[in-house]
């Protein structure tokens, strides 16, 4: 192997190993201990979360292209 490919191999794995650890270390599992002010509402149920986090997304995108659409349909002029 040349230098250049072991130095690039050397970059690689650090920054992959300097990532990971970084992902460990940012993980739910270590805040086992909770805050002073520390008030977590109640959950959300399985349906509310779906609503919010897939349903909402793909209405705005639907709204956002409809308005898109309707635009260049009313701005376009027949020659």
């Amino acid at each position: 192997m040349s230098n250049k490919v072991k130095k690039n191999a050397l970059r690689a794995g650090t920054v992959t190993a300097g990532t990971a650890l970084m992902t460990l270390l940012s993980s739910p599992a270590f805040a086992l201990v909770r805050d002073d002010g520390d008030d977590p509402g109640s959950g959300l149920s399985v349906a509310q979360t779906l609503g919010l986090y897939v349903g909402l997304p793909v209405l705005l995108f639907l709204v956002i292209s409809g308005l898109v659409v309707a635009g260049e349909k009313t701005g376009k002029k027949d020659n």
